[in-house]
């Protein structure tokens, strides 16, 4: 509908009172109030900087205002709406994309804490679909396949087929199956090596297959694999190094006095392939596993507290130095 035509029309547009309205410049000043009023407000500056201008402008429609500079004054209205409108849309897609960059970046961690690669043929997709949700169902139904995929078990089961594995131990204590005191003295033992000054690296040993071993034989037998990588690591070791237990499928130690890393690396490799066989018994038959070892490597002097330990982990060690 022309502008021409809509204020010829407003006059017939009835009062509270039942009457003809008389003023269509009025009616027309209201309709523009009233739908800025009503527009989202999506992006907090640039809808202020919406209504103000908005407001300015239809203030300047007084009545017996010249035709063409109502018409003026409402293109200037319009371009307003479609300046908020893009405002909006972009505050709209920057937001979005955080939110997914974020949901991204949490889900990557909480992989890697589970052990879980994100680029394994189940995990990715799952990665994948993040960037192309729009709509509630989508997100619902994602929501769903994500907890379907963490929780085998359904809700109330654990956390990833290895999060029990994976669990972080910080205690002091050498109540576990290793036998060895936890991550909280392996802390507290290189705060007084750093204190020191001695050099040496902190390695991060990551033992491999021990979910499908739990899954196939329970966590008794993986209790049984863990002393037994335990006992074959300290007598590989030198006498002044020290290890601790860091999860039930990781272990970490500390090694004094190396002279750089090419060579500690290379100790290292050697120490993981020289790994033998283990037998653990498992209702009354024996079973004869190998445990996978692979490793990740830190100086001590890059790090600038003990508790910067706390980032390596297990799940995203390789076999081989960490650069």
């Amino acid at each position: 509908m022309g502008v021409r035509q809509y204020t010829k029309q407003s006059a017939s547009i009835p009062r509270d009172g039942g009457g003809p309205e008389t003023n269509p410049e009025r009616s027309l000043t209201l309709l523009i109030d009233g739908t800025a009023l009503n527009v989202p407000e999506t992006d907090a500056e640039g809808y202020q900087k919406f209504r103000a201008n908005v407001a300015r402008l239809s203030q300047r429609m007084p009545d017996r205002l010249p035709q063409e500079e109502k018409l003026a004054l409402i293109r200037e209205v319009l371009r307003e709406f479609e300046t908020y409108r893009g405002t909006a849309e972009t505050a709209l897609r920057e937001r979005q994309a955080g939110w997914r960059a974020l949901a991204a970046a949490l889900l990557n961690e909480l992989l890697a804490n589970l052990g879980i690669s994100a680029s394994s043929p189940s995990a990715r997709p799952l990665l994948n679909q993040m960037g192309q949700l729009t709509t509630g169902p989508e997100i619902e139904a994602y929501r769903a396949s994500l907890e379907a995929f963490l929780r085998p078990g359904g809700a109330a089961g654990p956390l990833g087929t290895t999060a029990q594995l994976r669990a972080a131990d910080r205690s002091t204590a050498n109540d576990n199956a290793a036998g060895l005191h936890g991550g909280g003295a392996a802390i507290d033992h290189l705060g007084r090596v750093m204190e020191t000054g001695r050099r040496g690296f902190v390695a991060m040993f990551a033992m491999s297959c021990l979910d499908v071993i739990n899954q196939r034989f329970g966590m008794d037998a993986v209790e049984d694999c863990l002393m037994a990588v335990s006992a074959f690591l300290t007598h590989s070791l030198r006498g002044d190094d020290r290890i601790f237990h860091w999860s039930d499928s990781s272990l970490l130690a500390i090694l004094l006095d190396r002279p750089n890393e090419q060579i500690v690396s290379a100790e290292l490799q050697r120490i993981a392939s020289q790994n033998r066989d283990i037998t653990i018994r498992v209702g009354g038959r024996i079973v004869m596993l190998r445990i996978p070892l692979t490793f990740e490597l830190i100086p001590i002097e890059r790090l600038k507290s003990a508790d910067e330990i706390g980032r390596l982990s297990g799940t995203r060690a390789t076999q081989g130095n960490r650069r």
